[in-house]
C-alpha cells in the first residue's frame, strides 16, 4: 500500500484562469476531484466562467485546521506577496 494514498491530506490550492490570468485560493481534501470540478463549472462561486484554470501551486496539511489556516493566510495581502515571491519563476514564463 501506498503511505501517502493511505492518509488524509487537507489540500490548500492556487488555481490561475486561463482566461483572463487571475487566481483563486481554495481547500479541499481531493485536490484532483476539486480541480475537475472547477473546470466544469460545477461551483457558483468566483470561479464560475473563468475555467479552463491550471493548478499552479499547492500545499498538503495533516492536519485540517492548519490548512483553513493556511488558506486564510494565503488570501491576505501577505500571503498574496508571498505567492507571488514563491511562484516568480513560474510567473516570469508565463508571463
Amino acid at each position: 500500500m501506498n503511505p501517502v494514498r493511505a492518509k488524509m491530506y487537507y489540500h490548500v490550492y492556487v488555481l490561475q484562469s486561463t482566461k483572463d490570468r487571475h487566481w483563486y485560493t481554495g481547500f479541499t481534501v481531493d485536490l484532483r476531484k476539486r480541480l475537475k470540478e472547477h473546470n466544469e463549472g460545477k461551483y457558483e462561486s468566483w470561479t464560475k466562467g473563468r475555467g479552463p484554470f491550471e493548478l499552479i501551486y499547492y500545499e498538503a496539511s495533516k492536519n485540517k485546521q492548519d490548512a483553513k489556516n493556511r488558506e486564510k493566510y494565503l488570501k491576505t495581502g501577505m500571503g498574496k506577496r508571498y505567492l507571488k515571491n514563491r511562484l516568480k519563476r513560474f510567473l516570469a514564463l508565463t508571463g
